[in-house]
């Protein structure tokens, strides 16, 4: 079974930096393309970041380009989401995904086209 257990949130002040981590198991991570989306308190998910199962490709929502990065180790099948210069609008629970199809490159996001693990809460808040 796929299993995605993120990691790393917590409690931040505006401007500060956190690394969110995926370990994901049950699949052959590098064979699939993952994502991040987060979810603030009442509302839907929102996606956030993806990346394809090679690393060179990455994509950002634009509300977190330039202050997120999205990266990978296949040989720790490990997803990352490094996060600076934070805001309170990034309070949310982020969620790591992973592509249902593998060495796949899907053109644009589509919520449903992911399995989806627990998440991890962040707050940024002074």
């Amino acid at each position: 079974d796929v299993q995605l257990q993120a990691s790393g949130g917590g409690l931040v002040q505006p401007g500060g930096s956190l690394r969110l981590s995926c370990a994901g198991s049950g699949f052959t991570f590098e064979e699939y393309a993952m994502a991040w989306v987060r979810q603030a308190p009442g509302q839907g998910p929102d996606y956030v970041s993806f990346i394809d199962s090679s690393g060179s490709i990455r994509r950002y929502t634009d509300s977190v380009k330039g202050r997120f990065t999205i990266s990978r180790d296949s040989a720790k099948n490990t997803l990352y989401l490094q996060m600076n210069n934070l805001k309170p609008d990034d309070t949310a629970v982020y969620f790591c995904g992973r592509y249902k199809r593998s060495w796949s490159l899907p053109p644009s996001f589509k919520y449903e086209s992911y399995y989806w693990g627990q998440g991890t809460e962040l707050t940024v808040s002074s």
